[in-house]
């Protein structure tokens, strides 16, 4: 019960003492007036049903307003409870069912409606957020779905308290969303610049039109522009490679052209010694088809007007070439020649210089068809030529061997090689050297012996040097040099023979036979006295066809007559420096040995 004391109480012990002094004096008039009980008790009863009518209405209007305010709360509690639930503030619930247990109905209103504001304007504010998100979102998946959007971006739907999730972490996942698709569309974007960066460079390679080339794949990728937005949708992207794949196979298809005209036009460069004023307005083609198709760059190489210059040129000179075929004819064979000389090979006689000339004149072949006849004759002889490289080596070091040979004897003949003359000491030196050089022939022989037979069994067939089998020739120059050492070793027993002879006839006449004698004996026997003895005469060269037999060896590299290997030179097999004894001087020295008594018989 509530206390005496209260605002309430004491208002009603008002109304209560009020009442009753204004029923005492209105009964203090009616016993003036001299009212009957009746009519008293009547007014009474009446002034009692007024008031319990008026009480009644109080209480009805009481209850009234209390329902309302019960309405009011419920309405505004569940507009909060739907705000709570769509912005995910669930912790409020708590603290609401708290406050409304302590507190009146129109505490609880006045509690509940600040709030309930605050989430209004927190709810209008993440729909914003929401609004935001879910229009960039719509628009960035337009453009990769190239849907349609007249100004550049698309209004997102109203959020619906009742079906949309307006909490923070619905929020999030749309955040998330966005930078996921922010992310692919700067990948797509960076992508479609790097395709139009490389159509750009195909293009100026391949002197097509750029804007013409990109325009095809999608309006919007040359059409620069604040208000223009570059389409990166997949569809641009596959119309951007197919034009690469397109573009790099035309690059590929120019390259393969130019190389081919560019092949045919070195070809009758060389064929017709083009000036290199004429050769040097391709200079940059011919230096471009050499790299590789990732390192052609420059604007306009590959270009149609390029390719048909080139193409020009070879037409233009290939006409030039028919006025030309005889000396082109003439040209290319003794360019055979002198690959075959250098080789040492035997060039085809069909198609020597004499031939072509008359077939050429008398119109019996096609002179195209006789040029691609030596070309094929110069491709195979400069294979040839590289298949016998290492053999020629060996023979030119076998040559040059034998040249030393040969210096060495001319060195061993001369009488005033010891002389202290200018350059003496310089030949001296070369000597010491060309005989240990002629010391490793025999063994340079065998070697190139051995090395020619390997050479002949690989490739099945002889190998010729200037039309000679190489194995014949170096057989014969064995023979020769066997020969050579058995006519020295002869002339060495001879000499010997001389020299006993000479001996036995100084004992017998005496150290110092008189002028007379000396002179007739010296004329007799080619001797001359000094002192008290006697020595041989100045030697005498052997003579062509004398005892001593030539050695045929090719002639040095620089002595060769037309490449051919048929002449060979010949090479003195006895030293300079040797006595040749004359048949008449030996006999003469049998016969007087033998007039003396006690000679021995000459065997």
């Amino acid at each position: 019960m509530q206390a005496l004391g209260s605002p309430l109480n004491r208002s009603v012990h008002l109304m209560e003492t009020s009442c009753g002094a204004l029923l005492r004096e209105l009964q203090n008039i009616w016993h003036e007036m001299g009212e009957s009980e009746a009519d008293k008790d009547s007014m009474l009863m009446e002034l009692e049903r007024d008031c319990l009518e008026l009480y009644r209405r109080k209480v009805e209007e009481a209850s009234n307003a209390k329902a309302r305010l019960h309405q009011s709360v419920a309405a505004k509690e569940a507009e909060l409870a739907i705000l709570m639930a769509s912005l995910g503030e669930l912790n409020l619930h708590s603290r609401i069912q708290a406050d409304k247990r302590s507190t009146s109905l129109k505490d609880q209103l006045s509690s509940i409606t600040p709030l309930l504001e605050d989430l209004r304007i927190e709810k209008d504010e993440r729909m914003k957020q929401f609004s935001e998100i879910k229009a960039q979102i719509q628009m960035i998946n337009g453009e990769i779905s190239e849907y349609s959007h007249l100004n550049g971006t698309t209004t997102g739907s109203a959020v619906d308290l009742a079906e949309q999730d307006l909490s923070v972490r619905k929020l999030n996942e749309y955040q998330a969303n966005l930078l996921e698709l922010q992310k692919e569309k700067s990948d797509r974007l960076r992508k479609v610049l790097d395709y139009v960066n490389e159509v750009h460079t195909l293009c100026g390679v391949l002197g097509l039109d750029f804007g013409k080339t990109v325009s095809q794949v999608h309006p919007s990728l040359n059409e620069a522009g604040p208000g223009n937005s570059t389409n990166i949708s997949n569809q641009t992207l596959e119309g951007l490679d197919q034009a690469i794949v397109k573009l790099k196979q035309e690059r590929r298809t120019r390259i393969q052209k130019l190389k081919a005209v560019m092949a045919s036009l070195s070809e009758l460069w060389n064929l017709m010694d083009s000036p290199k004023e004429e050769r040097s307005r391709f200079r940059t083609t011919l230096f471009i088809i050499g790299m590789s198709e990732a390192q052609i760059t420059e604007s306009g190489v590959l270009s149609v007007d390029i390719i048909e210059e080139a193409a020009a040129e070879v037409e233009r000179l290939t006409k030039l070439k028919a006025s030309r075929m005889k000396e082109l004819v003439i040209k290319r064979r003794l360019e055979l020649e002198d690959i075959c000389r250098r080789a040492h090979i035997e060039p085809d006689t069909s198609t020597s210089p004499e031939k072509t000339t008359a077939m050429i004149d008398s119109g019996l072949v096609d002179p195209s068809e006789l040029l691609a006849n030596i070309e094929g004759q110069v491709t195979k002889a400069k294979d040839e030529a590289g298949n016998r490289k290492e053999m020629m080596e060996k023979i030119d070091r076998w040559l040059s061997a034998c040249d030393e040979e040969r210096w060495l004897e001319d060195y061993n003949q001369d009488d005033n090689r010891y002389s202290a003359g200018r350059g003496a000491h310089i030949n001296l030196k070369r000597a010491e050297r060309a005989r240990v050089t002629v010391t490793k022939i025999p063994a340079l022989v065998d070697s190139l012996i051995n090395k020619t037979l390997s050479w002949e069994n690989e490739r099945r067939s002889m190998f010729l040097y200037d039309g000679i089998r190489l194995v014949e020739m170096l057989e014969d120059y064995k023979i020769n040099r066997q020969h050579k050492e058995e006519e020295k070793r002869r002339y060495r027993d001879q000499k010997k023979l001389q020299d006993l002879l000479l001996t036995e006839k100084e004992s017998m006449y005496g150290s110092k036979p008189s002028p007379r004698r000396t002179n007739s004996f010296r004329q007799a026997n080619g001797y001359r006295t000094i002192g008290n003895g006697s020595m041989p005469a100045t030697p005498r060269r052997v003579s062509v066809g004398s005892a001593t037999p030539e050695l045929l060896t090719p002639r040095s590299r620089s002595g060769r007559h037309n490449g051919n290997f048929k002449e060979m030179r010949r090479m003195t097999t006895v030293p300079l420096n040797f006595v040749s004894v004359s048949k008449e001087d030996t006999m003469s020295y049998a016969s007087i040995y033998g007039s003396e008594p006690g000679s021995p018989p000459l065997g």
